[in-house]
């Protein structure tokens, strides 16, 4: 590092005077040089030396006075005033506000030029370059080899910890950590809550720390004392696969750290690490992709065999052995988020493979903070998870999973809307197979009796898998077409809707006003459409027997509204629906 102390000893400052700020000579480092006159404005950088004959203001002690107060808020590391034709002596009053802001005056001989000074300058930079660059490709080398012999994270950021002198981690592109150094247990614990809160990843330097140049290359921020710094590591268009991170200690200013060797330092263990993460990377697809088979297996019940599944359960790093209950997922909106961020993507199908990924990073996420364990798929735009059971609570777990899983990923997609249905615990390697189908079960009667974006567990459907269970006889179908065909047509035609007029009055158990009042109709209307209803199906409203078989018939219709349609029976109750 060169100082403003290391300037005053070239040859061609031996006639310079120093009039203030002699104890900081050693400390104020100088990155530039420059030859400033009025106006300062933005033209002065910080950690510069300026050089000034204070020409247009040096007759005129207040104008000069600004000028060198300018500089001083400019955050130079001293002023050069070149005496002799605009100015002669430095008032007083300047000399008093340079000493209260611990700033350093200079004075030199007008016949000095200011060109000769620069050189030296600049010749003293660039040497320190040199040698901050060749310190630097040792660096960047030693990094290589250790990415060439298969070394792990930890011992990169060990090498970079010894290099920079202070605490280091690793995080994926959620802020999990992945790996640190020399942090202690208490501030990892808070660290979870800086993710959970969304405080970091940082998304935008503090703007008190954003005047030096070379700290654009970084993102800032100062959290309970300490100055926290964010590089992003393999960055593909604009998008960080995860996040480097710095802790300095609390009594560690940003300027007093961030020298010129340490940011090369921490730059090339970025691109190192992002080298470290391509391979993992690769790694982890394969990875991926047998898991996601398995867990496929699993759900088809593909696996007979209890030690080959939990053999290759083990080989992929999951533990079939203890209680999983399946939760099957839609989003349900992707389309139309599409639509608005399309521009930002090739294809809905590059879109829809960056969606996925985040929404299973926000699981995996979920799940180690409850502590529990989840395998995890996706099939075209069907989401299959198998997470950890838990007798005791029942659907307690799995709401509050679900809870934590949407409430980070409305930070990151605030519109996705996704509807969850949660199977039951089976006991078994074929138990897999039940609680997905029973999660399919409950997604399938969940998403047609209460619309898109809710949860529904298997055990709240009885009800409903009894009306399913009942629209699969081919007699029962027959009875239900022709019970409420002629309401089904006559709504068409007319767009009356008697079907909705029953069911309101079967609700308000025959009540006429009680009816009318809830549809917003006449007395004598309603009473009109419930005749109607009568002389269509044949049917009395006053008989209990019939009541029931029109209220039986309508339910399950409407179960068969969206059917599953896995056979043309299904698809023939389905069609009639208008």
């Amino acid at each position: 590092m060169l100082t403003v102390g290391d300037v005053l000893k070239f040859e061609v400052m031996k006639n310079a005077r120093v009039r203030t700020g002699k104890q900081l000579l050693e400390e104020k480092s100088v990155q530039w040089i420059s030859v400033i006159e009025m106006p300062v404005e933005n033209f002065v950088r910080k950690n510069e030396v300026v050089l000034s004959t204070a020409v247009g203001c040096g007759h005129d002690p207040e104008l000069f006075g600004q000028f060198v107060k300018d500089i001083i808020q400019s955050g130079a590391s001293a002023l050069m005033i070149a005496l002799g034709r605009f100015i002669f002596e430095i008032p007083k009053e300047v000399i008093e506000m340079a000493e209260r802001n611990k700033f350093i005056i200079i004075e030199i001989p007008w016949e000095v030029r200011f060109s000769d000074i620069t050189q030296e300058v600049v010749r003293a930079l660039n040497d320190i370059q040199y040698k901050e660059r060749r310190k630097s490709e040792r660096i960047q080398q030693e990094l290589l080899k250790l990415i060439l012999k298969d070394t792990d994270l930890n011992r990169i950021l060990q090498f970079v910890y010894n290099h920079i002198g202070s605490s280091i981690l690793m995080t994926d592109r959620t802020g999990m950590i992945q790996s640190q150094i020399n942090l202690d247990p208490t501030f990892i614990d808070r660290w979870k809550k800086y993710v959970d809160e969304g405080i970091i990843p940082i998304q935008k330097t503090d703007s008190h720390l954003t005047q030096d140049p070379m700290f654009h290359k970084f993102r800032i921020t100062e959290i309970e004392g300490r100055y926290i710094i964010q590089l992003p590591v393999l960055e593909i268009s604009s998008d960080p696969k995860g996040y480097l991170f710095v802790v300095l200690p609390s009594h560690l200013s940003i300027e007093s750290f961030l020298t010129q060797y340490r940011i090369n330092v921490l730059e090339h263990a970025a691109t190192t690490i992002s080298l470290w993460l391509s391979r993992k990377n690769a790694i982890e697809e394969t990875k991926t992709r047998l898991r996601g088979d398995f867990v496929q297996e699993l759900a088809q019940g593909e696996l007979t065999s209890w030690d080959q599944a939990n053999s290759k359960a083990k080989l992929l790093g999951y533990n079939i052995k203890i209680p999983y209950l399946c939760i099957v997922g839609v989003p349900e909106n992707f389309t139309t988020l599409f639509q608005k961020r399309k521009h930002e993507y090739d294809s809905f199908e590059h879109w829809l493979d960056n969606m996925f990924r985040y929404i299973e990073e926000e699981i995996f996420y979920a799940a180690q903070s409850l502590n529990r364990q989840v395998m995890m798929t996706h099939q075209e735009e069907q989401l299959i998870l198998f997470f950890e059971a838990s007798k005791e609570t029942k659907n307690e777990t799995p709401f509050n999973f679900l809870d934590l899983v949407e409430r980070r990923l409305r930070n990151l997609v605030p519109d996705v809307v996704i509807s969850w249905g949660i199977g039951s615990h089976q006991e078994g390697l074929e138990g897999f197979k039940k609680s997905y189908e029973n999660a399919k079960m409950a997604l399938y009667i969940g998403r047609n009796k209460k619309g898109p974006g809710h949860r529904t567990t298997y055990e709240s459907t009885r009800m409903d898998r009894v009306l399913l269970n009942i629209a699969q006889n081919d007699e029962m179908k027959e009875i239900i077409m022709s019970t409420i065909g002629p309401l089904i047509e006559y709504d068409h035609q007319r767009n009356m809707d008697l079907i909705g007029t029953f069911v309101t009055y079967n609700q308000c158990h025959g009540n006429v006003s009680q009816t009318a009042r809830l549809l917003n109709l006449h007395r004598q209307s309603l009473l009109y459409r419930l005749r109607k209803i009568e002389s269509l199906t044949g049917l009395s409203l006053v008989d209990s027997d019939d009541l029931f078989l029109l209220d039986l018939s309508i339910k399950i219709w409407k179960m068969g509204l969206y059917g599953m349609n896995e056979g043309n029976d299904e698809e023939e109750f389905s069609s009639v629906n208008p």
